[in-house]
């Protein structure tokens, strides 16, 4: 038999509040696409973690190319030839892509010959990055491309993924898989996790299931059907969505002629976009990271208050120049993609986190009223199935998967009128995002104004009633939902609704 490229045995790691892994094995041969399948909070992100070499465990031996290894930090796992993908990016902010990606290579090399090898890199893969741009004017979705860039660039002999398609168009995806493919038939083993049970039926040959920190199962993914890995995940198949007929009331949002100028020489100009969200109906905005969501968001959610007025209009009201504060005063609440830095501060609890959005907790002489604040947050964990080591635990203490769900649901639970949420299911487990997504319709069917902009298009397929697709800064013409095909948003992601347009009337002409 060939030996394993990668052998776990009896891993456990304990926590004071929760045991993440529990006497866990695993093993990925070489050449081998091994899923790593389980809901979030199950244990993954731990165990991917110590293969890498940045959490220690507990007990428990890790075997690489037959040698058993401790790995003590990610440089030595690096030196093997273990290169992992972050769901939560490991990046520095004021450092450019370029030198973000040079601090994990070989310091013999020059920081010109990196950036010419990332835009190699990038082409090759379909991941166009600019080697120069400070990190922090990246939207997440091309944080995720750089962080890819960077582990393709190690030529791994073990490769972690973490949900590495949620930037990508559908092409894009297709072409990725061909890459990891490639890779896995010159040799390269490469974990894989992602909720999107489709690709990990098409992509790997093995899965390993975790529940609760413990492994429950494994597989042979292709042999299986998305209704029998979600019982092996969550215990059960997620609910069916409920996808009432659509009463569109009142515009509850309306975005006329909106044209701005990027705030800084990375970002895109904004122009000419027009659209509106009535009450009662779920608009969805589609489109690859990087071409305007995150300059379109800050100014529907006021934190650019640069445009005219009556571009960007709550409710009949002109609000291009209001604060956040002032639009949620108007029934306005909004999910920014970020979920540590902007949904939620990563220090504080989950009570004192509600503060950041209500200020019903704050009583006479702005004391703060604690015990209305746990109670609050409790519900909210509650509600939304959060696991969280109660309402005090730190925002950065939670699963990524977990954390969206506190969050989405603190906005939720405000019975907003108009609700905007960026990416609201990114990276959580099929059922957790059933449960959003349900929570979303639930909203609309009460009459609130939804609007959804989101890089996965199965999840706008799933709860929009109508699409628009973003491309450089431009808005395509809004299609019913009931007559998009995934086919052709793919290609209005790539800008091509106008040629279609054109063609169409010099057709008629």
């Amino acid at each position: 038999m060939t030996t394993p490229r990668l052998q776990l045995a009896n891993i456990t790691k304990r926590y004071p509040a929760v045991v993440a892994n529990s006497d866990i094995s695993l093993a990925v041969a070489p050449g081998e696409i091994h899923a790593v399948l389980g809901e979030n909070g199950a244990g993954k992100s731990t165990l991917m973690k110590i293969i890498y070499g940045s959490v220690k465990p507990d007990e428990g031996t890790v075997t690489f190319d037959g040698q058993p290894v401790i790995l003590r930090n990610p440089q030595q796992a690096r030196a093997l030839g273990i290169s992992m993908v972050f769901q939560h990016f490991s990046l520095f902010d004021t450092l450019t892509v370029a030198e973000n990606v040079w601090l994990g290579l070989d310091k013999s090399l020059q920081l010109a010959e990196v950036a010419r090898s990332i835009t190699a890199k990038a082409s090759e893969y379909g991941l166009d990055i600019d080697p120069s741009r400070p990190v922090h004017t990246l939207s997440v979705g091309e944080m995720q491309r750089v962080e890819i860039i960077r582990a393709l660039l190690t030529n791994p002999k073990l490769l972690i993924l973490d949900e590495p398609t949620s930037v990508l168009t559908p092409q894009a995806v297709v072409k990725l898989f061909g890459v990891l493919n490639k890779l896995a038939s010159e040799g390269c083993s490469i974990l894989y996790i992602s909720h999107k049970l489709h690709e990990i039926r098409e992509l790997c040959t093995a899965c390993t299931v975790l529940r609760g920190g413990k492994v429950t199962g494994v597989c042979n993914p292709q042999n299986e059907s998305n209704e029998s890995l979600s019982r092996l995940m969550i215990g059960s198949e997620p609910p069916p969505l409920q996808h009432r007929p659509v009463h569109a009331g009142a515009v509850a949002l309306r975005v006329n002629g909106l044209t701005l100028a990027r705030e800084d020489q990375f970002g895109v100009d904004l122009d000419g976009i027009s659209f509106e969200v009535r009450a009662g109906e779920v608009v969805g905005i589609a489109g690859v990271s990087g071409n305007g969501q995150k300059e379109l968001l800050y100014t529907l959610s006021g934190e650019d208050v640069r445009a005219e007025p009556a571009m960007v209009q709550v409710f009949g009201k002109p609000a291009g120049r209001l604060r956040p504060r002032a639009r949620r005063a108007m029934g306005l609440h909004f999910v920014p993609e970020e979920r540590l830095g902007r949904g939620a501060v990563p220090t504080l609890g989950l009570a004192h986190n509600l503060l950041l959005t209500r200020g019903n907790a704050v009583g006479k002489g702005g004391w703060i009223r604690t015990a209305a604040l746990e109670k609050h947050a409790r519900a909210i964990i509650e509600r939304f199935n959060v696991k969280a080591g109660g309402p005090n635990a730190a925002a950065r203490s939670l699963s990524g998967g977990n954390l969206q769900k506190y969050i989405v649901g603190r906005e939720i639970d405000a019975n907003p009128k108009l609700f905007i949420v960026s990416q609201p299911t990114w990276g959580v487990d099929v059922g957790a995002a059933a449960l959003i997504r349900g929570e979303v319709l639930a909203l609309r069917d009460a009459g609130c104004a939804v609007l959804v902009v989101s890089e996965e298009l199965d999840e706008l397929f799933d709860i929009s009633d109508r699409l628009h697709v973003i491309a450089k800064g431009r808005l395509s013409p809004s299609i019913d939902r009931a007559a998009a095909t995934l086919p052709q948003i793919g290609e209005w992601m790539s800008g091509l609704w106008e040629k279609k347009n054109n063609n169409k009337e010099a057709t008629h002409a």
